[in-house]
């Protein structure tokens, strides 16, 4: 684990082309833990960015008529845009062509030359252009990449080598010592099960292009863009340049990266860790795919939904939200406009939308907006908001982070419950009864407080527009776990506004 910090870090994604849901799936995800872990109190390091050496690159700027750099200084700019729209809160935004990057890559790979862990070799053998992978003749389908359903090529080109055969016993020991640094379960199993098949060892460079890094003792090779671009984990946070930023930093506490590159991140790796006498990562988290009409989210097949078209229309919490909750964290999960709109109106509009609506109208209505004594009223609200904190933060802690959001909804499903039960609304109309409307209306305003703090890392917009519907003032990202989640924080007295609705309805056809 990070010594001083929590360090969480997306992958990189290849800027051949623009994002898609699925791309901006694993960044929500990462930015959910960045904030959540924030709210801790943790000092964070989010770390993201763009793998812009690879083959895919090379061949769409040649179809345009461009160089790679200018290809890719016009496509990065457009994967920022999207995740800024995203109100993601990344630290910092490497890009594999930043000579930040490049010094520090030749530094690790030299390190590698230097403790004998490179030899020259000849590569035969199949290659998967969209994965920018060496494949195993074993692992082809027909001739196709499994992955991606389409032909390999076949390269023969003398290359530098890492011995990762060497580290299939260590890695095995990694695994059984540290089942956390594999997750979930079944990424885990899939890994054994490959290591356990036997490693080959590594190409690391190439010597047919000249788009990517030099490798340092022979100009006449570049980099195998995964070891370049898996090295940006540790060549942003400082190493080789900055050791007090790397010791403060390094170790990664989760790696959040896509189920079809685990043995990357769970193989190779680990491996030239090891190799260069680095601590390893925490875990490793290979997610599921987002599928739309039951195939796959895919820039090279076409069949990717722009980020931005969503955003426009469902708003960006809303966006958020569904892709954490309606896909289940470490599976497979599928996406349609439908979907979307079901659980937009579900658990947004009529949930936690018309709650605060409810709520906030009738404290206009009864008290002029202004928050009413607590008075001596029981509920179960107060024991159940301590239970589902007290929960989520182990399933954060778990990266569980669909069943974490569920147990938010607990919370607006009980107390919109307990206002059907209570019927304020009734209660208002008689006079004696005043008090008794005030304090069910500031246990219901006390859970908004509450429930403003507990979404802010899913949704913060959201979260600070009803913060501020609620007069507390200041940002709820400035909030802090579990100290401003404990009941009874709202102040009497502090002036509510009703505001426009937190998530307008959205029709079906629209």
């Amino acid at each position: 684990m990070g010594r001083d910090v929590f360090f969480v870090a997306s992958s990189i994604p290849y800027v051949n082309a623009e994002p898609h849901a699925g791309t901006a799936y694993e960044i929500i995800a990462s930015d959910f833990l960045a904030r959540y872990h924030r709210l801790r109190g943790e000092e964070v390091y989010f770390l993201t960015g763009t793998d812009e050496h690879s083959l895919n690159v090379a061949r769409s700027a040649a179809e345009q008529g461009i160089t790679p750099q200018e290809w890719t200084d016009r496509m990065v700019p457009k994967w920022k845009e999207v995740w800024s729209r995203l109100d993601v809160s990344n630290d910092d935004f490497i890009r594999t062509s930043e000579p930040r990057h490049e010094q520090r890559v030749q530094a690790f790979v030299q390190r590698l030359h230097d403790r004998g862990e490179v030899y020259l070799g000849t590569y035969v053998g199949p290659y998967c252009v969209s994965c920018e992978e060496f494949k195993q003749e074993k692992e082809l389908i027909d001739g196709k990449c499994p992955i991606h359903l389409i032909p390999v090529e076949r390269l023969e080109e003398e290359n530098y080598f890492f011995p990762l055969s060497k580290y299939q016993q260590p890695l095995l020991d990694l695994y059984e010592q540290r089942p956390e640094f594999i997750l979930p379960e079944v990424r885990r199993n899939e890994i054994v099960s490959f290591v356990r098949g036997g490693l080959q060892d590594l190409s690391i460079s190439r010597s047919g292009t000249s788009w990517g890094i030099p490798v340092p003792w022979d100009d006449r090779h570049v980099i195998y863009v995964w070891v370049d671009a898996l090295l940006n984990y540790i060549t942003a946070p400082g190493f080789g340049t900055d050791d007090a930023a790397f010791d403060r930093i390094w170790p990664c506490n989760v790696h959040v990266i896509g189920k079809d590159i685990t043995r990357f991140h769970a193989v190779i790796w680990p491996a030239l860790l090891m190799a260069a006498g680095l601590e390893l990562p925490r875990t490793v988290f290979g997610h599921g795919f987002v599928n739309v009409g039951g195939e796959r989210m895919s820039k090279s097949r076409g069949t990717g939904v722009h980020p931005i078209e969503l955003i426009d229309h469902f708003g960006v919490d809303s966006y958020r939200y569904f892709f954490m909750r309606e896909v289940v964290w470490g599976q497979d999960g599928n996406y349609s406009w439908e979907s979307m709109t079901d659980r937009h109106n579900a658990d947004l509009a009529n949930g936690l939308g018309n709650l605060a609506s409810r709520v906030l109208a009738m404290l206009g209505s009864n008290f002029d907006g202004v928050v009413p004594e607590a008075g001596r009223e029981q509920s179960d609200l107060p024991s159940l908001v301590s239970d589902v904190g007290s929960r989520i933060d182990s399933l954060v802690e778990h990266l569980a982070i669909t069943p974490a959001l569920a147990a938010i909804w607990e919370i607006v499903d009980r107390v919109n419950g307990y206002l059907v039960e209570r019927e304020p609304w009734k209660l208002a109309k008689d006079a004696a009864k005043r008090e008794e409307v005030g304090s069910v209306l500031y246990t219901a305003a006390e859970t908004l407080r509450i429930l403003a703090i507990l979404i802010q890392p899913i949704m913060p917009g959201a979260a600070q527009r009803l913060w501020d519907q609620l007069g507390v003032g200041g940002s709820v990202a400035d909030r802090g776990l579990p100290a401003d989640t404990a009941w009874g924080l709202l102040e009497p007295g502090t002036k509510t506004s009703k505001g426009e609705a937190l998530f307008p309805r959205l029709e079906a056809d629209s």
